[in-house]
């Protein structure tokens, strides 16, 4: 299992970019919980705390896919590292002006996620580029969707680091400070300095004039709710079993299930058009939502929290493949972003759902959520199956492919060739 990876991290710049890209997301990562603290600190509510966090999210699910276009457009160097300094001196404003003219820290806060640079789906849009067999491509965006796991576990743990060892504003400097050394690293990187965009068609649409892409889109945003409603009934359950330390095992518990499953995934090589491997790995992973509502004991939830969580990383990094086959040229980078918006919008939606589910049913009504999610997302990508599997317009093809055994042949990604 372990060939599949070492091979991806020995490419020459493969190291580089993914640490790059994952030291510059850490202040989206965890914007949340930091803004939430220094709030807190500041004197101010939960509910005030909440809504800041609420206008960062809304504003960064819209920045991204703009900045995406942006980066197809003029090129990573021009558009990543100036809005990352922009994010940063943004959220640096937040940090020194407080929560005291409230219009401003809201003016701060929503530029700050507006201008939070697309490094998810600029990593995405260089793999091609500096692996150059498909297969490696394929590991590599599942090594990308495990690395995220393993961030949104430690992101959380360097902020409660920073406020212990300095203060909560401090926690919001440093953290955006590394972000953007972060962004420095990769946008300086060759790869990064020599990738162009494909030649695109000028539509206002962009990448949404793509209508697999559309599919695609539609289905993950419920598996974006199903993520988001889970939080919230972990949160209902320890209440009653424990307080913040179950919620906070519940929560490793997930995120140990999506580690191991995205981890397996990528060690082996996967036979036939990856749309139809979606719709099996969504299913399962619905499936594995629904022993969240027997609600046992807490060290049988957590073990139930873990299998829940198995299949979320390899439905991310499934899907990154069919984005790279239906993003229209020259539209690569947008497209992973619209991806990125989407599960985020999914998952907002998730807790909205949820807080009032589970104050009229309790727990077990808001795990049913997760569940009821993932199944709606299988429909729509059964639904939309002609439109997912249809043939790759534009796209080259190869000769033959090394994931398939009968050397059928299959479109190339739409990124891979432009360094």
């Amino acid at each position: 299992m372990a060939t599949g990876y070492l091979e991806i991290l020995r490419a020459r710049h493969a190291l580089r970019l993914l640490t790059g890209t994952l030291v510059g997301r850490l202040p989206n990562a965890t914007a949340p919980i930091a803004m939430v603290l220094f709030v807190r600190a500041e004197g101010g509510t939960y509910s005030l705390a909440g809504a800041l966090a609420a206008v960062y999210g809304v504003a960064n699910a819209v920045g991204q896919p703009l900045l995406g276009r942006l980066v197809d457009l003029y090129g990573q160097p021009r558009v990543q590292l100036p809005a990352a300094v922009a994010s940063a001196l943004a959220m640096a404003g937040f940090a020194f002006c407080g929560i005291g003219p409230l219009g401003l820290a809201y003016a701060l806060v929503a530029l700050a996620g507006l201008c939070t640079p697309p490094l998810e789906g600029g990593l995405r849009a260089l793999w091609p580029s500096v692996l150059r067999r498909g297969d490696q491509v394929h590991t590599a965006y599942a090594l990308d969707a495990v690395a995220q796991e393993v961030m949104f576990t430690v992101g959380p743990l360097l902020v409660t680091l920073c406020v212990s060892v300095w203060s909560e504003r401090a926690a919001l400097l440093v953290l955006n400070v590394v972000g953007v050394l972060g962004a420095l690293s990769v946008v300086v990187s060759a790869p990064s300095r020599a990738w162009r965009s494909e030649p695109r068609e000028a539509h206002w649409l962009g990448a949404l004039r793509s209508r697999g892409l559309l599919a695609l889109l539609g289905a993950f945003l419920f598996v974006g709710i199903a993520m988001g409603s889970i939080t919230v009934a972990s949160v209902s359950y320890a209440d009653g079993h424990g307080g913040d330390a179950v919620y906070g095992w519940l929560m490793a518990g997930l995120g140990l299930g999506a580690l191991a499953g995205g981890t397996v995934y990528g060690a082996r090589r996967w036979s036939g058009v990856p749309e139809r491997r979606l719709r099996v790995l969504v299913a399962l992973l619905a499936v594995c939502y629904l022993p969240l509502l027997w609600m046992p004991g807490v060290v049988a939830m957590v073990l139930l929290s873990v299998v829940s969580g198995v299949f979320l990383a390899p439905c991310i990094a499934c899907a990154f493949i069919i984005v790279d086959r239906h993003a229209p040229a020259g539209t690569v980078t947008e497209a992973f972003s619209w991806l990125v918006t989407t599960f985020m919008v999914g998952a907002s939606v998730g807790t909205g759902l949820a807080g009032p589910v589970v104050q009229s049913g309790g727990a077990s009504w808001g795990f049913a959520l997760p569940g009821v999610a993932g199944g709606v997302s299988l429909l729509v990508l059964l639904a939309t199956g002609r439109v997912l599997t249809a043939p790759v317009g534009g796209g080259v093809v190869a000769a033959s492919s090394e994931n398939d055994p009968d050397r059928a042949a299959e479109p190339r990604f739409s990124s891979g060739d432009r360094a």
